[in-house]
């Protein structure tokens, strides 16, 4: 069990599901809808009766008493708490609308019954932005949730197309976070990854979320919504790393007019990501790329993570505690980081 500290540990990753989530799952998965990133994925977690998915999906649709132990176990004071990919973005837009509009108020209720050690981000159907819009300004504004959370690709529709744009609108209207998380690689990226086991959380993930970040990025989202707060865990995704490189050859094809699909920013990539972009540490608990976005980003950007259950870890969380980085900047990582950004 990890030490105690003068800081609390907020973990902004953290996954939760619903029956009705799953049992929507299972309709996807026996009614012929054709996704090989979604069925990779959920083919094995809902269905293999292994030792790690049975465990996954019980700690996933535990709001209670299984997960605070949890929690005690590992010194986790407060769990911010998302809908477990993809959400609702595999589903028909009247089915995503009826779970997310669920999912929230199970939540909201999950958090009244535990009110100093739940927080969490509201769902809401990409399919329909507006609806979507209202129903993440219900959640922060009648639910108490702390921002949204969305998973990716929606159908294989990425959401730099200005037509889903209603949401980022209402985020930073209500200047709440907005989440993105991944989900199984998108179809037309997926087989390479499929053919050695590579398209899960082992390496598809990032590659998939962190295209995705990047095309918000570029879009313009930014210059239209110079106040939205992006997020993206496991560290950014490796974009920290590319940031120098994404910059120079990202400003070159602009210059040389290569794509129609590029124009000049207001604000370039490393300023973007370092005013609009936070990254948490979901998945990744080791120093030295921590220390490295950290200093690329800033120390007000980079916030702690577990990514339960599914990378449920004691060991993990004493591995950050003990990080060469002062006290200060220390419980900026694991508390007040989380507290200045989720509004907690």
């Amino acid at each position: 069990m990890p030490a105690k500290v003068p800081y609390k540990r907020i973990a902004t990753e953290e996954a939760f599901a619903t029956k009705e989530q799953f049992e929507q799952f299972g309709k996807l998965l026996d009614g012929g809808y054709r996704d090989p990133g979604f069925e990779s994925l959920w083919g094995f977690y809902l269905r293999s009766m292994a030792e790690r998915p049975v465990l996954i999906r019980e700690r996933l649709l535990d709001l209670g008493a299984r997960r605070i132990a949890d929690m005690d176990a590992t010194g986790i004071d407060v769990q911010l708490l998302s809908l477990t990919s993809p959400g609702v973005n595999a589903f028909e837009p009247d089915v995503a609308r009826a779970v997310s509009v669920s999912a929230n108020d199970e939540l909201a209720e999950a958090i009244a019954r535990h009110p100093t050690r739940l927080a969490g981000l509201a769902a809401f159907a990409p399919q329909d932005p507006a609806h979507g819009a209202r129903e993440i300004e219900r959640g922060v504004t009648k639910l108490g949730l702390k921002g949204a959370i969305f998973n990716g690709h929606t159908r294989g529709e990425w959401l730099d197309d200005p037509k889903f744009w209603a949401v980022f609108e209402a985020c930073e209207a209500l200047d709440v976070p907005i989440y993105l998380h991944p989900t199984g690689p998108h179809r037309d990226l997926i087989q390479p990854f499929l053919e050695r086991g590579l398209d899960g959380a082992v390496f598809g993930f990032g590659v998939d979320t962190g295209l995705h970040a990047l095309r918000l990025i570029v879009s313009g989202l930014f210059d239209r919504f110079p106040k939205l707060k992006l997020v993206v865990g496991h560290l950014g995704e490796a974009l920290p790393f590319w940031i120098f490189r994404l910059n120079f050859m990202h400003r070159a094809g602009v210059a040389a007019k290569r794509y129609d699909s590029i124009k000049p920013l207001q604000r370039w990539i490393p300023e973007v990501m370092r005013e609009n972009l936070y990254v948490t540490t979901s998945g990744m608990p080791f120093e030295p790329p921590i220390r490295l976005c950290q200093e690329v980003l800033g120390m007000e950007h980079v916030l702690y993570a577990m990514d339960y259950p599914y990378q449920y870890v004691a060991d993990e969380v004493t591995m950050q505690d003990n990080m060469a980085i002062g006290p200060e900047h220390k419980k900026m990582f694991f508390q007040t980081n989380a507290e200045r950004l989720f509004k907690l």
